[in-house]
């Protein structure tokens, strides 16, 4: 039997479990914790009940919201001096992928040195990070949950990967009450996301069965409960989108992920665009390329999204691809690189850098730049 290694942060789950924020931070010794967020959770309450939980726990806060939404790597470099001047010693992340990323370059910095650049790539953090907890704020991105971070090189049009069991936080804590203000689109593009994670890293190269088991319930969840979510914010669906996304998580913080992410994180270095939009566009793409590679594991994927079995494997997987592409359209979500972007001179050099990144390694099926482009030309 293989020896699997399944890395975790300890999970605290439930409606209202952010009031045990404070508690954590406490327990990891904080004094002066540093609290990452951005404006629109600003906007809708959350970092003021966050700071008076910190607060109603006798701690100190210094709060960074500098965050753009492929957070950059001067935003980093900036957090990093804050948090080195205000004397900190916990890092609490509030939001999407976008500040959990942020907190994992600022927590990699201060307690590294150097440049964020120094750690593109797998194992390349030497130093432990300062303690952290964080608190999703959508159903999607899994920073929560994983052993990677993503952040912009701006001078080099390239969204960084780095991964490290080191950045997999102390602390999750996850409050479906935080989804009850979350916009349409936003619900949309994180679970799609999430979806993206799970099928990715059920036919990675590197799946085993505990990221395997993750991913399917992930991928059931997130079929069942994303449109009932979307009309009524039932507290349940809510809940239920929650735990597909901490599966997902799992699975791909473990499993790693694929051509899709490779793909979607260079165009979003070069182009800046929001990565929840690309899955929709990129995944059923990306899986009639897979299938060739991995036809059962594709035809359990079909299964799950047909609700039904048909008569072989072959029509199974690619029914599920076909029915996944027209769930897309009926949420309203782009299904052209052409809705999003307007350059397709690029998209050779945005294949090229892709071959690049650290999710290609684990694809099912091996792809060049030639083959990636053609995926990208033939859902432009």
């Amino acid at each position: 039997m293989d020896i699997r290694k399944f890395s975790l942060p300890e999970i605290i789950f439930g409606h209202g479990s952010m009031e045990y924020t404070g508690s954590y931070a406490l327990q990891l010794g904080a004094k002066k914790v540093f609290v990452v967020s951005d404006p629109g959770l600003e906007k809708s309450g959350w970092v003021k009940k966050l700071l008076q939980i910190i607060e109603a726990s006798s701690l100190r806060w210094v709060y960074y919201s500098n965050v753009s939404s492929n957070p950059r790597d001067y935003e980093v470099h900036t957090g990093a001096e804050l948090y080195k001047a205000e004397g900190a010693d916990v890092v609490i992340a509030l939001g999407g992928g976008s500040p959990m990323d942020m907190a994992k370059g600022v927590a990699t910095v201060v307690s590294n040195g150097g440049t964020i650049q120094d750690y593109e790539g797998a194992n390349l953090i030497t130093s432990p990070l300062p303690p952290m907890i964080f608190l999703p704020s959508t159903a999607g991105s899994g920073s929560d949950i994983s052993q990677f971070a993503i952040i912009t090189d701006v001078a080099r049009k390239v969204k960084m990967s780095l991964i490290s069991r080191s950045l997999t936080p102390n602390v999750s804590i996850i409050d479906s009450e935080l989804l009850s203000t979350v916009d349409d689109d936003l619900l949309i593009s994180s679970a799609v996301d999430a979806l993206a994670h799970a099928v990715e890293s059920y036919v990675s190269l590197i799946a085993h069965t505990l990221t395997e088991t993750q991913a399917l319930k992930a991928i059931h969840l997130i079929l069942e409960n994303m449109q009932p979510a979307l009309k009524t914010r039932d507290p349940k669906t809510l809940e239920f989108l929650s735990i597909a996304a901490t599966a997902a998580g799992m699975s791909f913080s473990n499993a790693s992920l694929g051509a899709c992410h490779a793909i979607a994180h260079s165009l979003g270095g070069f182009f800046d665009t929001t990565h929840g939009m690309v899955h929709p566009v990129l995944l059923p793409a990306v899986m009639k390329y897979n299938l060739p590679a991995c036809e059962e594991k594709m035809a359990t994927i079909g299964e799950i999204v047909l609700g039904k079995r048909l008569s072989s494997s072959r029509q199974t997987a690619e029914g599920g691809i076909t029915r996944l592409h027209e769930i897309f359209l009926e949420l309203g979500t782009a299904t052209h690189f052409r809705e999003i972007v307007n350059d397709r001179s690029a998209f050779p050099q945005i294949c090229e850098m892709a071959t690049k990144d650290a999710c290609l390694l684990t694809n099912p099926r091996p792809a060049t730049a030639e083959e990636l482009l053609a995926i990208c030309e033939e859902v432009w």
